[in-house]
This record gives C-alpha cells, structure tokens and sequence, in this order.
C-alpha cells in the first residue's frame, strides 16, 4: 500500500470513528510524524480527505476536521435518497434475484441481541450494499453512493442505538431486499423511501 493510502486510510477510520473528532486540527507536521509518512503523501491523502468533505484547508499548513450537524444530515439523507430510491429500481431490474431472496432470509432471523449480534446485523447492511452496487450496473452512481456512505459512518456514530428502530430497520431491509428479488421495482423504491425517512427521523429525534 502506498504511503499516501496508508494515510488516507488511517485518517479516514480516526475521523468516522470519532477518535478525531469535528474541529480537530490536523497540523501537517505533527499528522506526518504520528502516522510516518513525509509530507508530500501526507498532503495527498488530506487533499483526498477535502475531496470527500471530511477536512477543510484552514491554513497552507493546518487541516480541520469539518463539522456536521442536523442541517448536514438532512442535505445527506436528500441526496441518498435519490441515490439509493434509483438504485433500488435497477437492482429489481438487474440484480440477481436469488441473491436478495437469500438476503430477504437472512434478514428475517437477524439477531440483535448484544454487541456480537449488531455486529452481525451491520455486516449483512454491508453485504446488502455490496449486493445493491453491483446490481445497478453504473459505475457512476455507485461512486455517488460511496461518497455518501462515506459520511454516513459520521452520521449513524452521532445517533445512540435504539433497539426499536434497529428492529424496524430489520424489517424495511427484508421488504427492500423481498422486492428486489419479485422484481418489483416500484415497491422497491418506495420501501427504500420509507426506510430513509424512518432512518432520518430517528436520527435527527437522537439528537435533541
């Protein structure tokens, strides 16, 4: 892996983890040496870190970490919505049919009891997404959705876990997921509507 990866990588993780938090200042010297890289690969993974909205330039040599808060999250949710509805309609196009049933039945015995099961359920979103992105078929708009789940790590550290609306989410995956594989692209979308809308509300509810 090249340095500037190593960094980028590493940097990445500290910022969606919260270990560096918003308004963290990410002096060019000091981020250099902690993560042993020289400046130049440095400067390359802060300029992708500004690419993706993570970090702002405050001086030539001083990086911040960008804040976020319930107007950033609405103006994310508004764009994945578009995103993830568009792809809910393709993947019940294109996808494979066996893939989502087969997510469907995983999804209806997810077990979210203690740390080891959220574990479990976050790892099959993951495999949904995965499942989802190949799908589409368009390079273009899984690239878009990249980029938004990239700040939905942020997102979803800042809400507190709640056990109802994890079992509801468990739910509006397995419609999601059921539809794909009847090939029903509109209720696709619309159980993707309804899903973002939940997520967004109870997001935005854990943060008063």
């Amino acid at each position: 892996m090249r340095a500037s990866d190593r960094a980028y990588a590493t940097l990445l993780d500290e910022i969606q983890d919260g270990a560096l938090p918003p308004g963290a200042v990410l002096g060019e010297v000091e981020q250099a040496t902690r993560l042993g890289v020289s400046r130049t690969p440095l400067r390359e993974a802060l300029g992708r870190l500004a690419a993706d909205g993570l970090v702002a330039q405050q001086s030539p040599r001083v990086t911040v970490v960008t804040p976020i808060d319930a107007d950033d999250i609405r103006e994310i949710f508004e764009v994945r919505r578009a995103l993830e509805e568009s792809a809910a309609r393709l993947a019940a196009e294109r996808g494979d049919a066996a893939a989502f049933a087969e997510l469907e039945r995983e999804f209806a015995t997810a077990d979210l009891i203690g740390s080891d099961g959220l574990d479990a359920y976050y790892g099959l979103i993951a495999r949904f997404d995965r499942e989802l992105d190949g799908s589409v078929a368009n390079d273009y708009l899984t690239a878009a959705l990249r980029t938004v789940r990239t700040h939905l790590v942020r997102v979803r550290r800042l809400a507190r876990d709640n056990p109802d609306r994890l079992a509801a989410s468990v739910a509006e995956h397995r419609l999601i997921a059921s539809a794909i594989a009847a090939r029903d692209a509109d209720l696709a979308a619309h159980a993707t509507h309804v899903h973002l809308h939940n997520a967004l509300s109870n997001i935005l509810e854990s943060l008063r």
